[in-house]
């Protein structure tokens, strides 16, 4: 049977490998036998699932880190803190997480060993950050820097979704009419006009028409339209698991380079926080890998070949697009002055604020213009409707 194995070098350097075994624990002793950390065991198959099941509880991660830290930071120790929280806490699940962690270290184990046996509550890069503390002893400082990073990562976020809900709303709002007047209206106008023998003009005769075939075909259309709903969502959670919308999203003119800034400041982000951390760069760079879109994956592997050869990280990343003209002027004052890591967070810190001036004036531009479009075409609708009763009324008159 294969087992896909998580595993930790010396180095910091994190990996999955397959492995033939019996069991998970004849998997576990192989892996260990190369000298590597075993993090996480699981079927080939299906290992996600299974880690869920197996660790039967859930966590907020920054809530996590800011109430261990107030801990920390009062003089308690690290399993003292646990305790604590584990006293104050309510939830069965958090419980759960909580007691593990306590058994782990009450057995001899470090931290960032604990946190890694529970891989799906705590990502690698949280597990980085922590093994490189407990190098320094300086585990709240890591867990202050995890904080400011994860808020910092969020602010962008909340500005992103806030930008974007009134637009849905606008949609939704605006599709629904727009599809009850279709379905519902115009059906009815279409049967009152049937006998009027009169002659309509043309968008309105061919509305008219669509109104009768909605009338006579209503359970068809219906069933239709929730085939098109089911293979949209379908389609859309495909592409966003396979990174097709970032990609889309690149090929338009002004949109593309603000994704491209956007997954650069997340990149310099991380990076930035891992170094600071005491992470070499090329050991950063391994773990940033999983967190990029494919399309940086790519990039960012070359990149990490180049530095591996010799190559300064601001020529690796200017030759593999990774840069922009002023991150590579930041890249290499950090170079010269041995703060990578600031110059990193910095870099990070301007496109993050070049993005949420542009969020601004993109909805500023672009909710009028959509309410105006929403407008225009339920207006059409009702002005096509009532065009037949105009006419009518003037020759009356």
């Amino acid at each position: 049977m294969q087992f896909a194995v998580r595993t930790l070098a010396a180095d910091l350097s994190i990996a999955t490998m397959v492995i033939d075994a019996n069991d998970a624990t004849d998997a576990r002793r192989q892996v260990e036998a190369r000298g590597l950390f075993v993090s996480a065991v699981e079927p080939a198959r299906g290992a996600r699932a299974a880690a869920l099941g197996r660790s039967g509880g859930k966590l907020s991660l920054v809530l996590f880190s800011q109430e261990l830290l107030a801990l920390l930071s009062a003089g308690l120790g690290i399993v003292e803190s646990l305790e604590a929280l584990l006293e104050k806490e309510a939830t069965p699940g958090t419980r759960a997480v909580l007691e593990r962690l306590l058994a782990g270290l009450r057995e001899g184990k470090r931290f960032s060993s604990v946190l890694a046996e529970q891989p799906v509550l705590f990502p690698p890069l949280y597990i980085g950050i922590v093994r490189a503390a407990e190098g320094t002893s300086d585990l709240p400082r890591a867990l202050a820097r995890f904080i400011d990073y994860q808020q910092r990562i969020d602010v962008v976020r909340a500005k992103l979704v806030s930008a974007a809900i009134y637009p849905s709303i606008l949609l939704l709002v605006g599709g629904g009419v727009s599809l009850f007047l279709m379905s519902y209206v115009v059906p009815r106008f279409a049967e009152v006009y049937q006998g009027a023998g009169r002659d309509l003009p043309w968008m309105s005769q061919m509305m008219l028409g669509w109104g009768a075939f909605a009338s006579a075909n209503g359970t068809l259309l219906a069933v239709s339209v929730l085939v098109l709903l089911a293979v949209t969502l379908f389609g859309v959670r495909h592409l966003l698991r396979s990174g097709g919308i970032a990609r889309l999203l690149r090929r338009v003119p002004a949109i593309g380079e603000r994704v491209r800034i956007y997954e650069l400041s997340r990149l310099y982000l991380t990076l930035g926080m891992l170094t600071e951390g005491g992470i070499t760069i090329v050991n950063a760079i391994e773990t940033v890998q999983s967190m990029v879109s494919p399309g940086v994956r790519g990039n960012l592997a070359a990149a990490r070949g180049a530095i591996e050869s010799g190559l300064p990280l601001s020529d690796a990343f200017e030759a593999n697009a990774l840069t922009t003209p002023i991150s590579l002027r930041m890249l290499r004052v950090g170079e010269r002055t041995g703060e990578m890591g600031p110059m990193l967070t910095q870099s990070a810190a301007f496109y993050d604020g070049e993005i949420g001036r542009w969020i601004d004036r993109f909805t500023r531009t672009f909710e009028p213009l959509l309410m105006a479009a929403i407008g225009i075409v339920v207006g059409a609708i009702v002005v096509l409707l009532y065009m037949p009763i105009f006419d009518l009324a003037g020759d009356m008159s």
